[in-house]
């Protein structure tokens, strides 16, 4: 790390405690997502907290460069609803997965295979991942808020809005659009915190989830990886869209955040360093760390060196006294941050190529397919399968790589199975 001066310091130490705040949010709803797939809720907030000072303390040492790394989102949805729940794996067999699926990304991140493959899925398929996850969070917002339910005549219709439930989740939207939009210091943390309080007033918060620290959430902590289904198909077809996910989204952060830093030469030692960040959470026992979108508030900041990550990473420590408080936090407090995010993460599509069809339709396919289909993986394979076939019938072959071709043959593949099961 560079030699600071007496005015730097103060500058560093500062933006790594805004960086906290505005990360820390991730610990209440990195859990939530994670309880879905089956694990205690105060276990999976230790191990959030663990993969996040871990991972940002790496960066800040090895890259050297001020950037929050955490669990993602969108990621940890695709580990719960799409790897344990839909491939019915268990809470240990999907980190299996996680630790396969990252140790993928690290080979691409210290071989030239990462450019390669960067270059060969198309950016409009990436952008409709990046969509699709998107519209993924806004559906899972919305059902755990109460907003939307099973209709008797369709899918999903409007909740009960007399329900003190959706009340509270409404009123906690609004607060944290608000905050949103007028950028808001720890806009995050402060919607869960006043969505908490709604639901007080309302006479819906459980407040004997916050008595005490559960003793079996921390002889338990360590949830290890099992790799014994590592044979079967269905394990690969499970890793497959975990490591496409993972190697574009860190990609995509980390060039934007260096842009911002006007580190470009950084690349390298940053996306390595978040490969084996991500690596190591399926050891503590979460969905995979990539460096946070709001890293750019700790930029912002005029942080420039990796001890604003450390700071941040360090403070992630002490929330470790405040689980028996966060495990309080109801969903409907939470859902509003999942809309929010899912919302923003809806922003590429002003990147989709419309006026060419050959690539609007998968994207679209992308899109929709995920959260219709409520499998991340399979909204995947709708859009790689077609994106080829279209390409073929237009004439357009010389758009389609090698590695994009073996990509969409294995999401086929999967289809075929699922029909012969």
């Amino acid at each position: 790390m560079k030699q600071l001066n007496n005015q730097q310091w103060p500058t560093e130490v500062i933006a790594g405690i805004i960086g906290y705040l505005t990360t820390v949010y991730i610990v209440a709803v990195n859990s939530s997502i994670l309880s879905e797939a089956g694990i205690g809720r105060e276990q999976a907030m230790i191990a959030t907290i663990l993969a996040s000072l871990f991972g940002s303390m790496l960066i800040g040492v090895w890259a050297k460069v001020p950037i929050i790394v955490i669990p993602g989102m969108g990621v940890n949805v695709l580990f719960a609803f799409s790897i344990v729940q839909q491939y019915d794996f268990s809470y240990a067999e999907g980190l299996g997965v996680v630790v396969v699926s990252s140790a993928i990304f690290l080979i691409t991140a210290i071989t030239p295979l990462g450019e390669s493959f960067k270059q060969a899925v198309p950016d409009s398929l990436k952008h409709g991942i990046t969509i699709g996850l998107g519209l993924f969070l806004v559906l899972i917002g919305l059902e755990n808020g109460g907003l939307i339910v099973s209709g008797d005549y369709s899918i999903v219709t409007l909740g009960d809005f007399s329900s003190p439930t959706v009340i509270v989740s409404l009123l906690s939207l609004a607060i944290g659009i608000l905050l949103f939009v007028k950028n808001v210091p720890a806009n995050f943390l402060i919607t869960m915190i006043i969505g908490t309080w709604f639901a007080s007033m309302f006479g819906i918060l459980d407040t004997e989830k916050g008595t005490s620290l559960s003793v079996e959430g921390v002889t338990d902590l360590f949830v290890m990886p099992e790799f014994g289904h590592i044979g079967q198909l269905t394990f690969w077809i499970a890793v497959l869209p975990l490591s496409i996910v993972l190697i574009f989204e860190s990609m995509g952060l980390i060039h934007g955040q260096l842009n911002m830093l006007d580190r470009t030469n950084s690349f390298k030692a940053t996306n390595r360093s978040s490969a084996v960040s991500a690596l190591m959470s399926g050891f503590f026992g979460t969905s995979p760390t990539v460096p946070a979108a709001e890293s750019a508030a700790v930029i912002a900041s005029k942080a420039r060196t990796g001890l604003a990550s450390m700071v941040a990473g360090a403070l992630f420590l002490l929330t470790f006294f405040f689980i028996p408080y966060i495990s309080m936090i109801p969903a409907n407090a939470i859902s509003p941050i999942l809309i929010i995010v899912g919302v923003l993460m809806m922003q590429n599509i002003k990147y989709i190529k419309i006026d060419d069809l050959t690539e609007a339709f998968p994207t679209f396919l992308i899109m929709f397919m995920i959260p219709f289909t409520y499998s991340i993986a399979d909204g995947m394979a709708f859009g790689f399968i077609a994106y080829p076939i279209i390409k073929l019938v237009t004439r357009q072959k010389e758009q389609l790589s090698p590695i994009l071709i073996i990509i969409s043959t294995l999401f086929l593949i999967e289809f075929f199975i699922k029909a012969l099961i």
